[in-house]
């Protein structure tokens, strides 16, 4: 089982990790595509007005652009921990029981417009950088899409893709049955169901805590689906290769 996170806009600050360290990132294929993005983003914070146009930054945004020029020298902490925002409270890493944070180091993924994909204790720096970000050099979409895809391809068994569409844009799953994408709907009166836009974030982050504290990890979509019933979560199948999440 892989589950993948969207990553957040927001992060923590500091950290007790050395400075970046591109062989402690898992997926070292996409070192290949991870440097020159890096080098790129500490080039175009050095001009304050060019970064906070291609970050859409507004005045408060200069933290932000600081924090891409030191990407290479600051201090690191697991990406899972790294994360703040409406997911990453949900989650609440910090009070994950051992075998959860276990589970995570192993199952969960986070796609980061900066790194690509990185394993949930993967030590990162506090950086900007978001799918739709508009860098001078290169252009995201093209730089990840099929390099991410490969990834994600070859690894075998259920992929559980949490990621708003614009993060899956940047590397679609591959079409089997065991690769799904989950979206969060709400019931409302009289039992119809809504899309969810906010408070989406709230339910994957539940989700995906209930996922690492499982007793057993699911192996399948119809093995995810009937640990959800067990555990008193509505999930049923969709259209295509989509699960509905009903909060």
């Amino acid at each position: 089982m892989l589950i993948l996170l969207p990553p957040s806009e927001t992060k923590r600050d500091g950290g007790e990790g050395p400075s970046l360290d591109y062989s402690a990132l898992s997926f070292p294929r996409l070192n290949a595509r991870r440097r020159p993005l890096v080098r790129a983003v500490r080039t175009m914070s050095r001009n304050a007005d060019e970064a906070r146009r291609a970050l859409k930054l507004g005045p408060n945004g200069d933290p932000d652009i600081a924090r891409n020029r030191m990407i290479s020298r600051s201090s690191t902490m697991p990406a899972i921990d790294r994360y703040t925002g409406v997911i990453y409270d949900a989650l609440d890493a910090p009070t994950l029981s051992e075998a959860a944070r276990t589970r995570a180091s192993t199952h969960l993924l986070v796609h980061s417009a900066l790194f690509g994909l990185v394993g949930a204790l993967d030590p990162i720096p506090a950086y900007r950088l978001s799918q739709d970000s508009r860098l001078p050099e290169l252009r995201l979409g093209e730089h990840w899409r099929g390099p991410v895809a490969r990834e994600l391809a070859a690894r075998e068994g259920l992929i559980i893709d949490l990621r708003s569409e614009g993060y899956a844009e940047l590397g679609p799953l591959p079409v089997r049955a065991d690769a799904v994408y989950v979206r969060v709907l709400s019931r409302g009166e009289g039992g119809a169901v809504r899309a969810l836009n906010h408070f989406n974030k709230k339910a994957k982050g539940a989700f995906t805590r209930a996922l690492l504290e499982a007793p057993v990890v699911p192996e399948s979509t119809d093995e995810l689906l009937g640990w959800a019933g067990g555990a008193d979560i509505e999930l049923r199948r969709g259209t295509g290769n989509e699960l509905e999440l009903i909060v």
